[in-house]
């Protein structure tokens, strides 16, 4: 097919499955409907069959010597791929950054929604961006901001792994936190060791 002039605004023509009449072979290695093999025939013949059957005669292996060819409902086969390809296109994620923001002066109720927010950010396959906003002089705790960041990063460690360490930009403090992909291991005095509760983070 010659290529199309560069200011060609015209569709590109549709590439037609090579099936029945379209397959210009003149020998064809034929598989049935059943699985089982026909062997080298004709492409008359070959049509022939696939008409008896109300079937189609489709080509799978262009390449091979000779060409191989199936009998089947192409309709039915072509319905099928494009629902398989539907299926996996659902099942496939596309990862996004979900940002959590916070200051570093958080009573510990909000700081527990941040977590619930994260892992479930976490759990959809997304990434977590934890920021931490610095409002006039709080600039100057940039330490405190950072040991937040990191007890976020404890708490959330079975869920997530970081992928940026606490990094000042600007007037915010960021992390990088991505969905963890081995499981954590825990040393048995970690396990044993209980936390105490506060009642505001600083």
């Amino acid at each position: 097919m010659p290529p199309r002039p560069r200011f060609d605004r015209r569709a590109p023509e549709r590439e037609l499955p090579n099936i029945n009449e379209r397959i210009n072979h003149p020998n064809l290695r034929v598989v049935d409907s059943d699985g089982s093999q026909l062997g080298v025939i004709s492409r008359v013949e070959a049509l022939e069959v696939a008409r008896d059957r109300e079937l189609d005669l489709v080509l799978v292996a262009e390449k091979a010597n000779p060409p191989v060819c199936r009998i089947m409902n192409y309709g039915k086969f072509k319905f099928e791929q494009e629902k398989k390809a539907k299926e996996a296109k659902k099942k496939s994620h596309q990862t996004e950054v979900k940002e959590v923001k916070m200051r570093y002066k958080i009573d510990i109720h909000d700081y527990q929604v941040r977590i619930s927010q994260a892992t479930r950010f976490l759990k959809a396959g997304d990434k977590v961006k934890c920021t931490v906003i610095f409002r006039g002089r709080e600039i100057q705790h940039t330490a405190l901001a950072e040991a937040l960041l990191r007890r976020m990063a404890k708490d959330l460690e079975e869920k997530a792994e970081v992928q940026q360490s606490p990094k000042r930009e600007g007037r915010n403090m960021i992390m990088f936190l991505t969905p963890r992909k081995t499981p954590l291991i825990k040393h048995e005095a970690e396990e044993t060791t209980p936390k105490k509760a506060k009642r505001t983070i600083q």
